[in-house]
């Protein structure tokens, strides 16, 4: 779990079957619950199954704040078959069950604002990917967004190269718009320091690298030996970004936090 209290929704596949009785002690107790969503309706309501043919609604109202320019039905259709979670707002003397899924997000929003700390290290899932960086839920519902510099030492081209939609990660805080609660997170803080990386290497190794960059004056070629480590080899006419290389480690200088590679040919 979080140290917030939250995790990722469809972090854990466990889906209570509920009870009315149970129904209404976690109502009692304000418990976040989690299920999925079998239906959107013509009005945008979610339906849940809840186990024991007993049926919840996430009214529209209910599922999350507004956001601007995305319509209802998209924000509906979106989470069907998704996992989501939720409380217990009403059981009406009908039966019906009312629950909310935004309240959570609430929840979870208020301990950002005024509790979460920079630095701090939470789960998460990748919901989605952009040209500039991975979207990631950290909770509740709630989703940071780290940039493409921030998911590698190693320069790389795209998000997709370092994480896919669904991955479960560690994530680090990097930044908190304590005012929106908007918050940035880092995935290179995750991968291991330098020293940590080097320690699995040694001089007079051969291994497999990746290149990441070649210099524009022809001083060397940078090869990635781990996402958080990375060598240069002396320049050579011929080679690409993303070209899979055989490497010979000449030096690893861990004062200056260097590393000597020779491209075999």
């Amino acid at each position: 779990m979080n140290a917030f209290g939250f995790v990722p929704e469809g972090w854990n596949k466990d889906i209570e079957n509920l009870s009315i009785l149970k129904i209404e002690e976690y109502k009692n107790e304000n418990k976040t619950m989690q299920g999925i969503v079998q239906s959107c309706d013509e009005k945008y309501n979610l339906h849940i199954n809840l186990g024991n043919k007993i049926e919840g609604i996430i009214p529209r109202s209910e599922v999350e704040d507004t956001k601007e320019g995305l319509p209802n039905e998209k924000l509906c259709t979106g989470k069907v078959h998704k996992y989501v979670q939720f409380k217990i707002k009403d059981i009406e003397n009908d039966g019906k069950i009312i629950l909310s899924r935004k309240s959570v997000q609430q929840e979870a929003l208020t301990y950002i604002k005024n509790q979460m700390k920079i630095g701090q290290t939470v789960t998460g899932i990748v919901k989605n990917i952009r040209p500039y960086g991975a979207f990631i839920e950290i909770g509740g519902g709630i989703v940071g967004l780290a940039h493409i510099e921030d998911l590698s030492v190693a320069r790389i081209k795209t998000p997709f190269e370092r994480l896919k939609i669904g991955q479960k990660v560690n994530v680090v805080v990097k930044s908190i718009d304590r005012y929106t609660g908007k918050v940035n997170l880092s995935y290179k803080e995750t991968l291991g320091t330098w020293e940590e990386n080097a320690k699995k290497f040694s001089s007079g190794m051969k291994v497999e690298g990746i290149i990441r960059e070649t210099e524009k004056n022809k001083n060397g070629i940078f090869i990635e030996l781990t996402p958080n480590l990375v060598g240069m080899a002396e320049y050579s006419e011929g080679y690409q970004y993303g070209q899979k290389v055989k490497v010979y480690i000449k030096k690893i200088d861990n004062e200056k936090k260097k590393v000597k590679l020779l491209i075999e040919k």
